[in-house]
């Protein structure tokens, strides 16, 4: 019987024991819960991408626009031969003025001068005009100069109109270089 009592006694002992634990859980449950704090986390994968895109954007655009710079070919400096001795009859003179005019002349013949207006289409019908009477009279239009003078009112456009005229028109030799006193008075 002792067994038995000794039994009963551990028995009472386990038994409150347990009450106890299951009144602490209960108080744990009762009144207002603290909530878990979650830790926050931002998916970057959105953002990577969007910097990429970006990123290929702004490199393909840069390499589509590149300046452009027109081609200019500039003499030997080892060749000794004179090339400013040119036939009358091959060479065209384009004088570039303020408010975008341009006059033109053939040869040495100042006296012929011509308004051509403002605009390139002019310019392009006195250089084809050109190229065919040389063409008629010597056979080939290769060996046309054309001597192009902007003057100190003429701006930089009309420099560039001029040079884009002459690869429009397939000119082989042209020549910037400055007009005369001879010449700016005589479209004055």
């Amino acid at each position: 019987m002792n067994s038995f009592y000794g039994m009963k006694e551990n028995f009472h002992l386990i038994h409150k024991t347990m009450a106890d634990v299951l009144q602490k859980e209960h108080r744990q449950k009762a009144g207002v819960r603290k909530s878990k704090k979650a830790s926050l986390s931002v998916d970057l994968t959105p953002m990577v991408d969007l910097g990429f895109l970006l990123i290929s954007f702004f490199v393909f655009t840069t390499t589509i626009s590149q300046p452009k710079a027109m081609k200019l070919v500039m003499p030997d400096d080892n060749d000794t031969t004179n090339h400013s001795l040119a036939a009358e009859g091959k060479t065209l003179n384009l004088i570039l003025d303020a408010n975008n005019k341009v006059y033109a002349y053939n040869g040495f013949d100042i006296n012929d001068i011509k308004e051509l207006g403002s605009d390139g289409k002019s310019i392009r019908a006195v250089i084809i005009q050109k190229k065919n009477e040389v063409r008629n009279k010597y056979g080939s239009d290769s060996e046309m100069i054309v001597l192009i003078k902007p003057t100190d009112k003429s701006t930089y456009a009309n420099v560039v109109n001029a040079l884009d005229e002459m690869i429009i028109c397939d000119v082989k030799n042209y020549v910037l270089m400055d007009a005369d006193t001879r010449e700016v008075n005589a479209i004055r």
